[in-house]
């Protein structure tokens, strides 16, 4: 017992363990602990804000909803960055090379300020547009604007928030991750409701403060755009610390001044890695969009109870997430180090592991549904439509599982095109089109479109297996 908590500690705290080599179920225990709970983090971020935002009606939901699909493209360039710098950071570490995986880290974090700075020029400039686009009401676009300029301005602390933790995840010290998230969320479940409420976050709370804490009391009233403000003021912080772990010495990973030098080949190279990444999750992200328009044609009650779902949904799933980062790692340090038979074994065991993860997630949803959206509304239209998300899309659990692996591991590789391909085929030849002929041809409503959801992520699923069977990933260079 007393050797299983030390091992319990070292994962929380960081190891400094070798992953290409001994027992391959405690190098996938030591990264997966920390990750998943890195992940569990992540989901709270989500979790928090609707919940508190629900609370302001469907047409602050549906503001949250819409918003989400846009950020789906911010997702996306950020998690195309972190693919990178997870495969050349992992790469270099499994070779030895310490200096090149600093220096690869370093090469990253421009191509981060790049894409950071030219989404915040688009996202303030075009906000109130991109919201019509997406169908809003004008009374959504007019409570939406600030909330969707905040977000899409200051994209740059998802960005790094992304992008920093995975050079920590691919030099195997995912502990230092899950600590900037513990400290950004504890700052985002504190300020957005006192942003969002104001004042009146007593009476929500149901209690009753001092007069003279009413007298000083700091936050404003901001309604739905506080949820925002809360949110990047956390991140925010969560960056900095971040930062501060990358240039303190004594980690796995270290950036000095001689690592900052420009390197134009090897920023190619990364970019190489990072643009079908990219436009691998901005297929997959697209087609959130796309599904959002869809249930927007059933009006403010449909979007908000598929917003409500899909929260759910990923605080459920993105704990697995952290199991596929895991697997990650593995393959890139292990092909680094020449030993691609030990990187197919740890996807295996990370995605058997997995399923049994998400199996019990999935049967938790199918069976509680209705109390879990009931915890974020009592508008009947909204908890209806909520359960019915909720109750459709886990029944696909089991084979997301395998799915988010082994997708994940061709990524860990450097094979980013293999899984840009799938996501191409799976959203937008099949998942979209099924969504609409379900919902409007078939006459199933925007219950169509968590239908679509659970059949092309199980066909995402059964697609990867087969080509991971193949074994091209094992050849490819970084």
């Amino acid at each position: 017992m007393k050797q299983r908590w030390s091992i319990l500690r070292e994962a929380v705290t960081g190891s400094s363990r070798d992953f290409t080599s001994g027992s391959l179920g405690l190098a996938f225990f030591l990264l997966a602990v920390t990750m998943l709970l890195e992940m569990i983090m992540e989901s709270i971020f989500a979790i928090v804000d609707i919940f508190f935002v629900a609370k302001q009606g469907a047409d602050a939901v549906a503001v949250v909803g819409l918003t989400e699909s846009m950020l789906a493209f911010v997702f996306a360039i950020s998690i195309g960055l972190s693919v990178s710098a997870t495969a050349t950071v992992a790469r270099r570490y499994g070779e030895g090379d310490l200096d090149g995986a600093a220096h690869s880290a370093a090469q990253a974090i421009y191509m981060g300020i790049a894409a950071s700075v030219v989404m915040s020029v688009l996202g303030l400039a075009f906000a109130p547009i991109f919201l019509n686009a997406l169908g809003a009401s004008p009374e959504v676009v007019a409570l939406g604007t600030p909330f969707t300029r905040i977000m899409l301005g200051f994209n740059g602390v998802i960005v790094f928030l992304f992008l920093l933790n995975a050079i920590f995840r691919g030099a195997g010290d995912p502990s230092v991750s899950m600590r900037v998230l513990f400290w950004a969320n504890l700052l985002n479940i504190f300020l957005a409701p006192c942003f969002i409420f104001g004042p009146d976050i007593f009476s929500v709370l149901h209690l009753t403060p001092p007069s003279w804490l009413l007298n000083v009391w700091p936050f404003p009233h901001l309604g739905v755009t506080g949820a925002a403000v809360g949110t990047t003021i956390g991140r925010g912080v969560g960056v900095l610390i971040a930062v501060s772990h990358l240039v303190r010495p004594g980690g796995r990973i270290t950036l000095h001044r001689k690592h900052w030098k420009l390197d134009k080949g090897l920023l190619v190279n990364q970019i190489k890695i990072a643009a079908p990444a990219i436009l691998q999750f901005a297929i997959g992200t697209a087609s959130w969009s796309a599904l959002v328009r869809v249930v927007a044609g059933f009006g403010s009650e449909a979007i908000a109870g598929y917003v409500i779902g899909l929260r759910v949904i990923m605080f459920v799933l993105l704990p697995a997430v952290g199991m596929s980062n895991a697997s990650s790692t593995l393959v890139g340090q292990n092909l680094g180090a020449g030993k691609p038979d030990r990187a197919e074994a740890a996807v295996w065991r990370a995605a058997y592991i997995n399923a049994l993860l998400l199996g019990m997630g999935g049967l938790i949803l199918l069976l509680f549904s209705r109390p879990i959206v009931g915890a974020f509304t009592a508008e009947p239209a909204v908890l209806a439509f909520g359960t019915t998300t909720l109750h459709t899309v886990s029944y696909g659990f089991l084979f997301y599982a395998f799915g988010m692996v082994l997708e994940s591991s061709f990524n860990g590789a450097g094979d980013t095109w293999t899984p840009t391909f799938l996501n191409l085929f799976v959203f937008w030849v099949v998942e979209i089109p099924l969504a609409y002929l379900l919902s409007y041809h078939f006459k199933l409503g925007p219950a169509g479109v968590p239908w679509a959801i659970t059949i092309a992520f199980s066909l995402l699923a059964v697609c990867s297996a087969i080509i991971f069977k193949r074994g091209k990933w094992k050849e490819k260079k970084v």
